[in-house]
């Protein structure tokens, strides 16, 4: 196995680099404000993707003069002819209209590209050369023919190829000018305050969240946010009043805002990316890639699980950690309460990685104070006994409807253990055998779909343990209503919790 040293993202899936380009043009531009200029090299296959028109977008509207597109129209595809062919002025008039300055070119002709480059390197708006040029230039049998995507050629062939290219001058040489030692000024890390909840006041998570992202900017130099036109329920709007040079917003457009972060992450960012937990996988290409060039991005969903109420399904994030579990090495938490969404924001930004948060639309009780610790890959136990007929395990909203199943139950005389899972994965798999050896009956209640989610996550740890494991998840079509009610429909709710536990017993 090999990788190359000089790829710093990885783009084999068509339509993200312009995107990832976009965020190192932002780093150059407005974060580090270096004079260095990225340049994007682009397919004309790649044009029918709606991310590059996301990125073009974005492009224009931060006015990246420093960002350079590279089109090369050869006008073949992998099955046969592209959309609009060696129609460069087709892509001109698309690309020019999102305020791109557009330099079309002779893609075979030294003397026109090397003009356009200079004419892109003085634009004072993102430029794109638009090449026209020949898919195997030279060679007949490949020259503008179809056919020879991703093949290549036998012995006779390739003897053919290049005797028709001509003799190779191994006598030219050239230098390149050593770029300046330039970098970026670092600002000094500010003290962090400690969080304060009190425990009379409920906080949604997706609030502590935003408070979190505004305590620690300040004493991380590194943090960027990003978020895609939701901040004001996100919250992540919180760090304008405290850094606004380090927030973007990148408008309803989630698979540039997940490229651009990969972009940030790549000049040394600790991007901060969210959005609605459901609007992710608009981007899940863009974040699995993200894996494949070593990002350190912490991803946040609010708005998850029908308990978000009458906003309806569309709105509903109920696929997001099976699709964030399914990432390798990835971390998926999902707290509980306003402190341990603090405490885990601190640990994310510790971790590198690509990390994800799930948080909550409605109003929790706070339930830890604030020297619990949150370490990821921990849970907590909140309800025992040395009685104890079962364990629940749930996180983040379900956490609540558990403890109160755990009322209800004990007012029947049934003790019950509670256990907080709030690090999906990685799992305290120690804790669950140790509860599941203890109880033999464990049931886990999630705001998800069964599929990938926390139930899933907790039979697979518990596979070898012998425990009962029943799963309470969402399992019908979500409808709009009260987060009460829909709880209750979808029966992961304390009542639906306190009857599965009786029912098994």
């Amino acid at each position: 196995m090999a990788s190359t040293p000089f790829a710093e993202a990885a783009t084999g899936s068509l339509g993200q680099g312009l995107s990832i380009g976009v965020g190192m043009a932002i780093n150059a531009k407005y974060i580090d404000k270096l004079p260095y200029r990225t340049f994007v090299l682009l397919g004309d296959s790649e044009m029918a993707e709606g991310s590059q028109y996301e990125a073009l977008q974005s492009a224009a509207h931060y006015n990246l003069d420093n960002l350079v597109g590279i089109l090369d129209v050869n006008r073949l595809g992998q099955r046969g002819q592209t959309m609009y062919g060696h129609d460069l002025n087709a892509y001109a008039v698309r690309i020019g209209a999102f305020g791109w300055e557009t330099i079309l070119v002779d893609g075979h002709d030294p003397r026109q590209i090397l003009d356009a480059y200079e004419r892109a390197a003085k634009a004072t708006r993102p430029a794109m050369i638009i090449a026209k040029t020949l898919k195997g230039k030279g060679v007949s049998i490949m020259e503008d023919k179809e056919g020879w995507h991703g093949k290549t050629l036998s012995a006779e062939q390739l003897q053919t190829a290049l005797s028709e290219l001509g003799p190779v001058r191994h006598d030219l040489r050239g230098s390149i000018q050593a770029p300046q030692d330039l970098r970026p000024e670092q600002g000094a890390a500010a003290a962090i305050p400690q969080p304060a909840y009190p425990k009379d006041k409920p906080v949604s998570t997706r609030k502590a969240y935003g408070n979190a992202l505004a305590r620690l900017i300040p004493g991380h130099p590194e943090m960027v946010v990003l978020d895609a036109e939701v901040s004001n329920s996100t919250y992540a709007e919180s760090v304008k009043s405290v850094r606004p040079e380090r927030f973007f917003e990148m408008f309803v457009a989630e698979q540039n805002m997940v490229g651009a972060a990969l972009g940030l992450s790549r000049r040394g960012k600790k991007p901060c990316v969210s959005t609605f937990a459901a609007f992710f996988t608009r981007a899940c290409d863009q974040i699995r890639m993200s894996r494949y060039s070593d990002a350190d991005i912490l991803f946040c969903g609010s708005h998850a699980g029908v308990s978000i109420g009458e906003d309806g399904p569309s709105q509903m994030g109920l696929e997001d950690m099976a699709m964030f579990r399914a990432i390798l090495d990835s971390a998926v938490l999902y707290p509980a309460d306003a402190m341990s969404t603090e405490r885990l924001v601190e640990a994310a930004m510790a971790r590198r990685g690509v990390t994800y948060l799930r948080t909550t639309r409605g109003e929790t009780q706070v339930l830890y104070g604030p020297d619990e610790a949150f370490p990821i890959g921990g849970s907590k136990v909140l309800r025992q006994s040395d009685a104890d007929a079962a364990t629940i395990v749930a996180a983040g909203i379900t956490l609540h409807e558990a403890l109160a199943a755990y009322e209800l139950l004990a007012e029947k005389g049934i003790r019950v253990r509670v256990v907080d899972c709030y690090s999906v994965k990685p799992m305290d798999r120690d804790a669950l055998v140790e509860a599941a050896r203890l109880t033999g009956l464990v049931v886990t209640v999630e705001d998800h779909y069964a599929e990938g989610g926390l139930g899933e996550a907790v039979g697979s740890a518990l596979a070898a343990s012998g425990a009962t494991l029943v799963t309470l998840a969402v399992r019908k079509m979500p409808r709009s209503g009260k987060p009460g009610q829909l709880l209750e429909f979808e029966e992961i709710s304390r009542l639906a919790i306190a009857a599965a536990v009786m029912s098994h017993l």
